[in-house]
């Protein structure tokens, strides 16, 4: 493959700058980015309109990141107290690489996972790269990546919906704005209140969660990549029967498979939350995610499960916003009182939003039985780190569920793993074709 490449420097000007401390949730990426020496740069590609200029790529650059603080902010991570800083001007990269006709989507992904797995000089480099790939001069694909640092998958998502609106003004809070409102009396109660919830669901959790595989890898984590079909029909089905969302049903079905797996209850999950219905929140392009404790009590019928979780994942969604320096003295103390840490290394990231909705008139079970055999699961990555012991990370596909599990196989063999994801489907097909009794209240 043959390629060519150029740079060109996007000049920007914007609104606001100033000097502050990290959020809350950027303190808890750059806490993971350092535990697991990942990049986690975040974005993807884009296949473009035929009347798509480069001029016009680079025009749109600017004024993005010009609007957003987030687009132009620069890092100094080396002391104890990490520091963010607004630059009101400056100049970004847009990378042209040419292309011939037939290797376009293959040179797109090149340059993706260039940019997803080459790290961000943060102190240097402003965090959001651009590249356009050209095909006899006419651009075909735009690949974007973005520090974790700076914006999260809903922060993307606003830069997408503010595409439309370049001439009006900006909403949503702004990263240097929240950090000093996270120093108030009003933002550190809220914190505390988190932090007790917490405490209080992990005072009498066992603190174990699996056990040791007999069968361990090298590298140590895995990706398990599970694609069903059916699962996405019998969400749909428990989650009418219900009246609570899919996405209370799939942890439920997550609760029950683990639980069968290791053998432990009550399951556990530390669900991302995106912050985003908070005042000021859902438009804001920064990182707003942090973990909330759901604590799922798996006995009883999966109806009776996902009614259960409902409230759980409601209170962790309610309580997962706090200062991430409290918390892991919090969870020090536990430790230190009980002689031994709690494992929460697990993790549940839905990020179906809308595509998780209700219908008005569920699946068939003919449907769902129908769907079962196109049921696919594969084996992909291999890392040597990750964040934490489980990680399930759910997406939707066109009629489908998309499930990424990540696992240590030094505590989750392979088959283990192929277990937890058959039994996820399991559970919520089962649940689905075979309701409980009604029963009189």
């Amino acid at each position: 493959m043959h390629v060519a490449t150029s740079r060109t420097a996007v000049a920007f000007h914007g609104a606001g700058a100033g000097t502050g401390p990290l959020t809350w949730g950027q303190q808890e990426i750059w806490q993971t980015m350092r535990r697991t020496g990942r990049t986690l740069n975040i974005g993807g590609t884009v296949a473009l309109a035929p009347d798509t200029t480069v001029d016009g790529l680079a025009a749109t650059l600017g004024r993005l990141v010009g609007r957003h603080q987030a687009l132009r902010t620069l890092f100094d991570l080396d002391g104890d107290e990490p520091r963010q800083t607004v630059r009101a001007s400056g100049t970004v990269d847009l990378e042209v690489v040419a292309s011939p006709p037939d290797d376009a989507e293959a040179t797109a992904e090149a340059l993706r996972s260039r940019y997803e797995f080459t790290p961000f000089d943060l102190a240097r480099e402003f965090p959001v790269r651009w590249g356009v790939v050209t095909t006899g001069g006419v651009p075909s694909h735009l690949v974007v990546q973005y520090s974790h640092l700076a914006v999260d998958g809903f922060g993307i998502d606003a830069l997408v919906r503010d595409l439309p609106n370049l001439d009006e003004p900006v909403t949503g809070v702004r990263a240097l704005e929240l950090a000093h409102r996270q120093a108030l009396p009003a933002e550190r109660r809220h914190s505390a209140k988190s932090l007790r919830h917490w405490e209080a669901s992990l005072r009498d959790l066992p603190a174990e969660r699996f056990g040791w595989s007999g069968d361990p890898r090298t590298p140590r984590f895995w990706e398990l990549v599970c694609h069903s079909p059916a699962l996405h029909l019998a969400l749909q089905v428990v989650a009418c029967r219900t009246g609570v969302e899919t996405g209370h049903v799939l942890l439920a079905a997550y609760g029950v498979a683990l639980a069968e797996v290791t053998g432990r209850t009550p399951s556990v999950a530390q669900v991302l939350v995106s912050n985003r219905f908070r005042p000021g929140f859902a438009d804001a392009v920064c990182h707003l995610t942090q973990p909330g404790i759901c604590v799922i009590e798996t006995g009883g019928d999966l109806d009776t499960v996902a009614r259960r979780v409902w409230r759980s994942a409601t209170s962790a969604y309610l309580h997962g916003y706090f200062d991430p320096a409290e918390h892991r003295a919090m969870l020090d103390r536990i430790a230190t009182a009980r002689g031994e840490p709690v494992d929460v290394s697990c993790f549940v990231n839905d990020r179906r939003g809308p595509a998780g909705a209700v219908p008005e008139v569920p699946p068939t079970a003919e449907r769902i039985r129908a769907a079962l055999p196109r049921t696919t699961l594969r084996w992909d990555r291999r890392l040597p780190t990750y964040d934490g012991t489980f990680y399930l990370q759910v997406d939707a596909e066109p009629d489908a569920i998309g499930l990424a599990i990540w696992a240590d196989t030094h505590r989750l063999s392979p088959a283990q793993v192929e277990a937890c994801a058959r039994g996820i489907e399991t559970a919520a097909v089962g649940a689905a074709l075979n309701p409980p009794p009604v029963t009189a209240a």
